[in-house]
């Protein structure tokens, strides 16, 4: 337990550096904000640059990984919506959210982190192929359940829907990698040197930012719609994941772990953004976001150990 504690601490320890900072005043609101935009539209993009042009393709991937994610992924989708609406009486633009909150993983500023510790360049490519596809999804079907009940037209959704995806800097790195593998280029020289500096800052940036994110956004409200939210995350969805990964298709360890730890991640800051940018449900997803980040620093060490890592 402790070989595993020591694994996450860093990651955790450098959320609660984030948060003081901003507790303090050392940092600001526009620290927040300028370091956002940085890793949003530099940062990660490199890193996930990297990680796919670094990658070794497999000649195949099992269904099994993608059926292990996704299955989990409806199932607390759905039951957040449905606990939100009938057990705590929310409106439908905040089941929405809660929905969201319990399908969309913080995986980039906490999943990758500890995926790559845990099981190193095994993971690069899973990792890439799990946030390619993941963020169209998740996007995809909240705007559309929003959207849907408002007066947009079919066509005029669709553009939005295609014009975000399409300019979303996460998916044109992870989209220039792939091309790169494609045509055999890998970065060197000048331009490696430039990646590897740019991919170098994003893991430990993106943690203290998102300390800075928590104290910014805090906990608002509806606890216990958050808390259900939480145990969705954080325990229901990645033992649906390891169920069908391992005993059910086997799939190879760093396939599994990744599954399995991206599945574990607490709610991510875009189900903040995206409940703020059509002012639906803000309480539940900061307070998700807030209240399963602390739960997750327990839940990684349990999944860990579950896994055998460490």
């Amino acid at each position: 337990m402790l070989d595993l504690t020591l694994l996450v601490l860093p990651v955790f320890g450098l959320i609660a550096l984030g948060y003081l900072a901003a507790l303090t005043g050392l940092l600001n609101d526009r620290a927040n904000e300028g370091l956002t935009g940085y890793l949003f539209v530099i940062g990660a993009p490199a890193l996930l640059f990297k990680l796919v042009t670094a990658a070794t393709f497999p000649t195949a991937i099992s269904w099994g990984y993608w059926i292990a994610y996704y299955a989990g992924m409806v199932v607390v989708w759905i039951a957040a919506m449905a606990g939100a609406a009938f057990l705590f009486g929310r409106s439908r633009g905040e089941t929405v959210i809660a929905g969201l909150s319990a399908g969309q993983a913080n995986t980039v500023m906490i999943g990758i982190p500890i995926i790559l510790k845990a099981y190193g360049d095994d993971a690069a490519f899973p990792i890439a192929m799990l946030l390619a596809i993941n963020l169209p999804i998740t996007m995809t079907a909240a705007t559309l359940m929003l959207e849907g009940s408002r007066s947009s037209s079919g066509s005029g959704i669709a553009r939005k829907l295609a014009f975000g995806l399409a300019s979303h800097p996460l998916l044109l790195g992870i989209a220039a990698g792939v091309l790169a593998q494609l045509v055999g280029y890998r970065p060197s020289g000048p331009i490696g040197t430039a990646v590897d500096m740019l991919a170098a800052t994003t893991v430990p940036l993106s943690l203290v930012t998102l300390g800075l994110s928590l104290k910014a956004y805090g906990v608002k409200a509806d606890v216990p719609v958050a808390l259900m939210v939480s145990v969705l995350r954080l325990f229901v969805h990645p033992a649906i994941a390891y169920v069908i990964a391992g005993p059910i298709f086997a799939l190879p360890p760093a396939w599994t772990g990744t599954v399995v730890l991206f599945a574990a991640m607490p709610a991510g800051i875009n189900a903040y953004l995206f409940a703020a940018r059509y002012g639906e449900g803000v309480g539940i997803a900061s307070t998700s976001v807030a209240i399963s980040t602390l739960l997750s620093v327990l839940g990684s060490v349990i999944w860990l150990r579950v896994l055998g890592v460490g």
